[in-house]
């Protein structure tokens, strides 16, 4: 099904679910992985493993994160190829989404030293950290052409309303890394080289098993790239300036997430292996908020595709209602279950205790972040990423202005309440610019719903 927009009577609730329900199950399945191997590493003799495992992984996220214009804009494009009804541009998205991941791995994989140095540097980890680390980072950095092709392949499948297969890439490849990760930690007792090394495996058997489910969707003909409008120069431009503010914006935000690693990390091992236990919450959550942010994407795209002002401030207010509902439920579950998840990720006393004392900002992370993320997902299914980049960029100033004021004299309290304003700065910069953007989708249409 190419996830056109129907026609007739319009169950948006429903609709909102259709789409949401296999993406925040194919997204609940990353952290699945991230709590899997927070919780291999915390059990064992020391917080070094966690931390080292914590600081690599940031180091590749702050890659992924960086490129993660590959997901959004390919999904957002597909979408409003899809709301045109253009099979031509459709294929022409996958591709020239492919070309800039091939283009953008190689970099990485030819820079990966200096990569490494300079984050390891800028998060002031101790040497055995470090040292883990290094390990960590030179097996996994592997993975990374696989998992940058794998963002646009699922954004492809997303953005043409094929959530359910979207679902079944991301769950096989998290299930596989999990299967992996105890296996060659557990069994094979290789530590964060283990950890790696799942990651990268799977990532690569996942990209694989995706091409092959597009070369089954669109056929022996769908992989011709002659005849449709790959290197069109007015397509390239518009992919390059989306691409652009979707890249700076989401710098500003890995750069947030960083600067709150490396702060916890100066404050010791434990302070470092606490808040990334409790990382695990802001994971969850987010990943979960993301889901309904794509549903809204995926719908929004389709809406500024076909040009209707109506069903686009209906698929908004609907996916609005529905991302807070969840966010109230999941700060609910964080509060009865929140020790007990903490005892469960980590065995080692000093980091429950100090992973306890800061719990209650993890509870109030989901309520904090939902309507960031609704907007987020808004702004992008209508490539409107000059206003998100503009808004990210006030935003992060926010934060680190927060830290300078907060920290000294809080604290690691200091670091999640920063965290805390710096998503509700998101909600806010965007929200203002929000009725410029619902009046330049296109007339209002009086339809039956």
């Amino acid at each position: 099904m190419s996830g056109t927009l129907p026609a007739g009577t319009v169950n948006w609730h429903r609709r909102v679910w259709a789409l949401s329900g296999p993406i925040i199950l194919s997204n609940l399945s990353a952290p699945m992985l991230g709590l899997t191997d927070t919780a291999v590493m915390g059990h064992l003799d020391s917080p070094v493993y966690l931390g080292a495992v914590a600081v690599g992984t940031l180091i590749i996220n702050y890659l992924y994160w960086s490129f993660g214009f590959l997901r959004m804009g390919t999904t957002a494009f597909t979408a409003q190829a899809s709301g045109r009804a253009d099979a031509l541009e459709l294929r022409a998205v996958l591709w020239r989404g492919l070309a800039v991941a091939g283009a953008l791995a190689f970099m990485i994989l030819l820079l990966q030293g200096p990569i490494f140095f300079v984050g390891l540097k800028l998060i002031g980890a101790s040497d055995s950290v470090g040292e883990a680390a290094r390990t960590f980072f030179f097996i996994r950095v592997w993975g990374t052409p696989a998992g940058l092709a794998n963002f646009v392949v699922v954004a492809w499948f997303l953005g043409r309303g094929q959530t359910r297969t979207a679902l079944m890439l991301q769950v096989f490849m998290n299930l596989l890394n999990v299967g992996l990760n105890l296996l060659f930690v557990l069994v094979f007792d290789w530590g964060v080289a283990g950890v790696a090394a799942g990651t990268a495996i799977s990532e690569t058997a996942a990209v694989v098993l995706g091409l092959f489910l597009i070369l089954r969707t669109l056929g022996p003909a769908g992989w011709a790239i002659r005849g449709i409008g790959v290197l069109d120069p007015v397509a390239l431009r518009r992919l390059l300036v989306v691409n652009r503010d979707i890249f700076i914006r989401t710098l500003c935000v890995v750069t947030a997430l960083a600067v709150f690693t490396a702060m916890g990390a100066r404050q010791g091992d434990t302070f470092l292996a606490a808040n990334a236990v409790l990382f695990q919450f802001f994971t969850i959550a987010t990943f979960g908020l993301d889901g309904l942010a794509q549903a809204a994407e995926i719908m929004v795209g389709q809406a500024m595709g076909a040009r209707d002002r109506d069903s686009f401030r209906r698929a908004v207010i609907a996916s609005a209602l529905w991302s807070f509902v969840f966010a109230l439920l999941m700060t609910a579950t964080f509060a009865v279950a929140g020790t007990s998840i903490v005892d469960g990720l980590t065995t080692i006393p000093e980091v429950r205790v100090v992973a306890r004392e800061f719990l209650p900002w993890a509870i109030i992370i989901p309520v904090a972040c939902v309507a960031a993320f609704h907007l987020d997902g808004v702004f992008i299914g209508t490539t409107r990423t000059r206003a998100m980049r503009n808004g990210m960029l006030a935003s992060l100033a926010v934060y680190l202005l927060a830290l300078w004021l907060l920290r000294p004299e809080l604290g690691n309290h200091g670091l999640w309440l920063s965290l805390v304003l710096f998503l509700a700065a998101r909600a806010v910069t965007l929200g203002i610019q929000y009725p410029a953007l619902e009046r330049s989708v296109g007339p209002v249409r009086t339809t039956v719903h």
